[in-house]
């Protein structure tokens, strides 16, 4: 049985059960705080606007994330032998291609953890609503 909680029903439930729900929703008037700004290397504040950084960051085209994107749908671990291969075609540096892989990982565990998440969400919430149903029909 599928129900779909609108406001009124949240309202409900969080007046119900309070220490559950202030965790996870914002209370009004919460401030998160700042996210912190990357320090700019030596080299970039050196040439000010970071134009001449010896260590800038190269932009993947489209085939090129396509491609690995295509090889991390086969396999999501990478061999050296795989790494190596993958970098003499696309043209990158391997370990380039090792970060990219590493933060492709990343991503797609939080995606999985993130829905995972929504469906023990919607589950617990049927069940309390359920519950509230059934302690009013008593």
């Amino acid at each position: 049985m599928n129900h779909t909680l609108d406001d009124q029903n949240m309202a409900f439930i969080s007046q119900l059960y309070p220490d559950v729900y202030t965790q996870i929703v914002p209370q009004q008037g919460e401030v998160k705080p700042p996210k912190r700004r990357r320090k700019k290397s030596k080299a970039a504040v050196a040439s000010g606007d970071g134009s001449n950084c010896l260590f800038r960051k190269r932009k993947l085209t489209d085939e090129q994330v396509n491609m690995l994107e295509m090889s991390f749908g086969d396999e999501h671990k990478l061999e050296s032998e795989r790494k190596d291969k993958l970098a003499a075609e696309l043209g990158l540096d391997p370990r380039q291609v090792a970060v990219w892989f590493q933060n492709r990982r990343a991503r797609w565990k939080n995606k999985r953890l993130e829905e995972e998440y929504n469906k023990l969400k919607n589950s617990h919430d049927n069940v309390v609503v359920d519950k509230c149903r059934l302690e009013s029909e008593v």
